[in-house]
């Protein structure tokens, strides 16, 4: 059985920080690209940060550079997303996804709320 399964959501003040995982499993994890996206109310699903199969290149959205940080460990099936310096604009439903050729897979989200 295909699964992503994210957690590590949560209600964080303003400047401080969570880390979200994201367990795979039912296909073969290191061969898949890795990323995190996030939806806010009434908006699109955007991209947060990517990740290549082997770790060594990675991509982020301008919003979060220098605050968010995405890793992965393909011995644990499992990405992370370190995120600090959290502003209430973060707040947002966020989403494991994976990527090889035509296969596209969601993990259900976390939600992640920034507020005093």
């Amino acid at each position: 059985q295909v699964q992503l399964v994210e957690s590590g959501g949560g209600l964080v003040q303003p400047g401080g920080s969570l880390r979200l995982s994201c367990i795979a499993s039912g296909f073969t994890f290191s061969a898949y690209r890795m990323a995190w996206y996030r939806q806010a109310p009434g908006k699109q699903r955007e991209l947060v940060a990517s990740i290549a199969v082997t770790g060594g290149l990675t991509n982020y959205a301008d919003s979060v550079k220098g605050r968010f940080t995405i890793s992965r460990d393909n011995g644990k099936n499992t990405v992370y997303l370190q995120m600090n310096s959290l502003k209430p604009e973060d707040t947002a439903v966020y989403y494991c996804n994976a990527l090889f050729m035509a296969r596209n897979l969601w993990g259900q989200g976390t939600q992640v709320t920034v507020s005093s």
